[in-house]
């Protein structure tokens, strides 16, 4: 009977883990953008900072990213959207929906229903051109062009700005040239 107990508490424990981490990763970066509008005099300035944090985070979540699925490299952006959403999920929990392909396939959506990263937020109106969620984007570009892809990603609707879906572009622009070890030529 008392194994029993431990295990039910177990998983009513780990049940509601996710659900603190993700709330505590919402709060968490809600400070951090709340703390760069302070610091900073102009929303473009922090959306840069924004975009650049996220670009950091994205050269070194790639690295545990392939380490977890051991991946191969990608040969076509399809397989590139793929992991990507592979990736929202792991880190997340989210799966976005891969749509609106261009006629080349270099270009496709991210579509959230929910992002995760704006659950107690409300944008002020004086705000509206903070692009609250551009450490997504960062990522996106940053862990991709550590597998010497370069791309383009920004956002073309916001549910903080009224929209019904989150929907993040990303548009390769060109596959980058390894780059070879100094003495290694």
């Amino acid at each position: 009977m008392e194994s029993l107990q431990v295990s039910v508490s177990k998983c009513i424990f780990f049940s509601h883990t996710h659900t603190q981490n993700s709330e505590f990763l919402t709060l968490t970066y809600g400070a951090l953008v709340t703390q760069m509008l302070r610091d900073f005099e102009n929303v473009d300035d922090v959306n840069k900072q924004l975009e650049r944090i996220g670009y950091n985070m994205g050269m070194r979540l790639i690295e545990d990213f392939l380490a977890r699925t051991s991946a191969p490299r990608c040969l076509e952006m399809r397989e590139t959207a793929d992991r990507i959403q592979q990736a929202f999920r792991i880190y997340l929990n989210v799966q976005p929906t891969i749509s609106n392909w261009s006629a080349a396939s270099d270009e496709f959506s991210l579509l959230f229903d929910a992002n995760p990263l704006t659950e107690f937020v409300e944008l002020p109106a004086d705000l509206s051109n903070l692009r609250y969620s551009a450490i997504l984007s960062g990522c996106i570009r940053g862990a991709l062009e550590m597998v010497q892809l370069e791309v383009q990603c920004w956002f073309v609707q916001d549910q903080l700005k009224g929209d019904n879906v989150t929907e993040l572009r990303v548009k390769f622009v060109r596959r980058l040239e390894e780059a070879i070890p100094a003495g290694e030529d």
